[in-house]
């Protein structure tokens, strides 16, 4: 039966940080570790890291997991080249899945249970698009069919999931994760995440 794939965009350049956010590390594991322990805890696979910014000092932290990582040469354009890319690694690797999950790596309250509900909440409503609801509109992690890929191999540089998104708001089906809104982007997001206690994978 096919399956869901699963790409991890974590090719950003940090700017606003400071530094490789992916390396930041809570609870014994980088924030690029933990979330591939996400992807590889949940019925998702095969299973895709987009690197960029700094892939030489953050590829060595997955040597050990059974992930397939791509570097985007033009992650410095926006995202949407980076879902360009993990969409052609996926396919590469495995041409039948059905659908793929799409994640970030700085969300540090996220877990395979929510990316699990994401695709059974699929195969309940049939919805082509079925996003994580944290109070602002539809938002990643997301799960695309099949039938949008072409779709996401033609966005631009600039645009991300969220053009896709925003285009079929009325159309797709939602998971709460309300502890989405909490992610890394400044050294003051990460203070404040430090003082909550580390949630399960």
């Amino acid at each position: 039966m096919p399956g869901t794939g699963l790409i991890i965009l974590a090719a950003g350049g940090s700017s606003r940080f400071g530094s490789p956010k992916q390396l930041l590390c809570r609870g014994g594991k980088t924030l690029i570790q933990r979330a591939v322990d996400i992807a590889l805890n949940s019925v998702c696979k095969p299973l895709i890291v987009v690197l960029g910014a700094s892939a030489e000092l953050i590829r060595p932290e997955l040597e050990d997991r059974p992930v397939h990582c791509v570097v985007n040469p033009g992650w410095q354009s926006g995202m949407g080249s980076s879902i360009v890319a993990g969409i052609e690694a996926l396919l590469l690797s495995s041409s039948d899945v059905e659908s793929v999950c799409i994640m970030l790596c700085d969300q540090p309250f996220l877990t395979s249970g929510v990316i699990n509900q994401l695709i059974q909440t699929h195969r309940n409503s049939g919805a082509k698009i079925v996003a994580s609801d944290y109070g602002e509109g539809p938002r990643v992690p997301a799960l695309f069919h099949r039938t949008l890929f072409d779709e996401l191999q033609s966005l631009s540089c600039e645009e991300g999931a969220k053009y896709i998104l925003q285009r079929y708001k009325h159309e797709i089906s939602v998971v709460p994760f309300p502890l989405g809104l909490m992610d890394v982007d400044t050294p003051e997001d990460w203070k404040n995440i430090r003082t909550i206690p580390v949630c399960e994978i």
